[in-house]
């Protein structure tokens, strides 16, 4: 038997729901009527002076495009495919370094959560929690998030459907949080293989939450190279257009000055000298859309 996803009062496409918006600390909303915005950074913090200098770059593209920027950067990478290999920074250093990335570049700043301890000095300088895919259930790490009352990011599991995310949220509702995000991310493929099904964004969507896209990691290899995940990044500008297709309010893209040089998942990297090109398409898919007439055929 298959399963069907519940079903729910809240339309599905982007543009045609009630208000739905996720307010990022006194920054900006993300949802109805709000420009795009971007998650975006190197995986893993791999120094303070080159976390600083892509911060700022970045910065620099959103601004020319209208984007709102959450820079995105992780401390630890907790899930490396190898004990070998890079995981960032101890937690102390790699807040402090996010801490001037929003004091100095002025952007708000998203970074993972591992586990339950984490929540409470993360939330101290993160604008935005983000919960990783392989822990999108993990009742005590969602409840500590929501405690802390800053707004949430959870990546939907690759092994979870869209639908299944309402027990997520209500996990989080239950702890008090107000503000989530849900990303879709992939769904595992077979082995070593992820394959994107776009019906999960407006179907997260109906949950009462802007959705957001993760490009890069949706075309990562898990485990692919080994002892470590392999990816392809020329897949990223197609499925982040047929995202912005489909209704997206927030796009989620790793990015890096040299993808080949970084310490965690280079394969799926965007290379920061393409960023501009590739969020440039985006902006243009989600205005078309926006001005375009509006369809809904649940009704029909």
């Amino acid at each position: 038997m298959v399963a069907t996803p519940v079903k729910s009062s809240v339309a599905a496409s982007t543009s045609q729901t009630t208000t739905v918006q996720t307010q990022i600390a006194d920054k900006f909303a993300i949802g109805d009527g709000q420009p795009l915005a971007l998650l975006a950074g190197p995986c893993v913090i791999e120094s303070e002076d080159f976390t600083l200098k892509m911060a700022d770059e970045i910065k620099k593209v959103c601004d020319r495009l209208g984007v709102n920027l959450i820079f995105k950067s992780s401390f630890d990478k907790a899930n490396r495919t190898s004990i070998s290999s890079f995981r960032g920074q101890a937690m102390e250093k790699g807040l402090a370094i996010l801490n001037r990335v929003r004091q100095e570049v002025g952007v708000p700043v998203v970074t993972d959560i591992h586990e339950s301890y984490q929540a409470a000095p993360v939330a101290e300088v993160a604008d935005l929690l983000q919960i990783p895919a392989f822990l999108c259930r993990q009742t005590d790490l969602l409840l500590a998030a929501a405690a802390t009352g800053k707004a949430i990011n959870v990546k939907k599991g690759q092994f979870l459907a869209p639908w299944d995310m309402k027990n997520v949220v209500q996990k989080l509702k239950d702890g008090g949080a107000q503000n989530i995000l849900l990303t879709e991310r992939g769904t595992s493929f077979g082995y070593n293989a992820l394959v994107v099904d776009f019906r999960g964004l407006p179907q997260m969507r109906e949950l009462g939450h802007p959705v957001v896209f993760d490009a890069t990691h949706s075309v990562q290899m898990p485990g692919g190279q080994g002892n470590t995940s392999g990816g392809q990044r020329e897949f990223v500008p197609y499925l982040a257009r047929a995202a912005a297709a489909i209704g997206i309010d927030a796009l989620f893209m790793e990015v890096h000055e040299n993808p080949d040089q970084a310490l965690s998942d280079g394969p799926n990297m965007v290379p920061l000298s393409h960023l501009e090109a590739v969020l440039t398409q985006i902006v243009r898919v989600r205005e078309a859309l926006n001005s375009g007439p509006k369809v809904d055929l649940k009704s029909v």
